[in-house]
C-alpha cells in the first residue's frame, strides 16, 4: 500500500498549476466573465508568509494579489481557500517537527474577518495566536471574528 502524502508534499505538488483560462458556462453565472487563474499551492503559501506580525489578510486579498501577478480578472476562490488550508497544515506539520519559522496561517482569515475553523488546532488555538499578536477576537453566533480586522489588513502582497 502506498504511503499517505505529508502536508508538505501536498503543498509542493503543483500538478501543472498555475493555470490561466477563460471563465465560461456555469462558472460565469457564479463568478462573472473574464480570465481566471487557478494558483499553485506554493504561490498561496508564499503570499501567506508575507503577512507581518500584528497584521491579517483575508482570502480575498490573496486572490487579488494572485490575479494581479498573473494579469487576469480574478483568482479561483475555491482552490485559493483549499491551498491556504494545505499551507496551514504543512506549517503545523513543520512546527510539530521543531521548525521555528513557519507560515503564519493564523493571520489568514476567511471573508469578513472570520477565523478559519478548519485550520490546525481549531478556533481555540487560532484565537490564542491571534490574540497574542494584539488582535481582539469576538464571537458572533457560531462565527469567531477578528474585531475591526479591516484596520489591520495587510494589502501590500507581492
Amino acid at each position: 500500500m502506498k504511503a499517505k502524502k505529508t502536508w508538505r508534499e501536498k503543498l509542493a505538488d503543483s500538478k501543472g498549476l498555475p493555470k490561466v483560462g477563460e471563465v465560461t458556462g456555469k462558472m460565469s453565472q457564479r463568478w462573472g466573465t473574464g480570465r481566471m487563474v487557478i494558483p499553485a499551492p506554493l504561490e498561496v503559501d508564499e503570499l501567506m508568509k508575507q503577512v507581518p506580525k500584528g497584521r491579517v489578510v483575508t482570502i480575498n486579498e490573496l486572490r487579488v494579489a494572485l490575479a494581479k501577478k498573473h494579469k487576469v480578472d480574478f483568482a479561483c476562490p475555491i482552490t485559493t481557500g483549499i491551498f491556504a488550508w494545505i499551507a496551514a497544515n504543512a506549517a503545523a506539520e513543520s512546527e510539530a517537527e521543531g521548525a521555528k519559522r513557519i507560515t503564519p496561517f493564523w493571520r489568514t482569515l476567511k471573508i469578513g474577518g472570520e477565523l478559519n475553523p478548519k485550520y490546525p488546532g481549531g478556533i481555540g488555538q487560532i484565537a490564542k495566536r491571534v490574540r497574542a499578536e494584539g488582535h481582539k477576537v469576538v464571537s458572533k453566533g457560531k462565527r469567531t471574528l477578528v474585531a475591526n480586522h479591516e484596520k489591520k489588513l495587510f494589502t501590500k502582497l507581492r
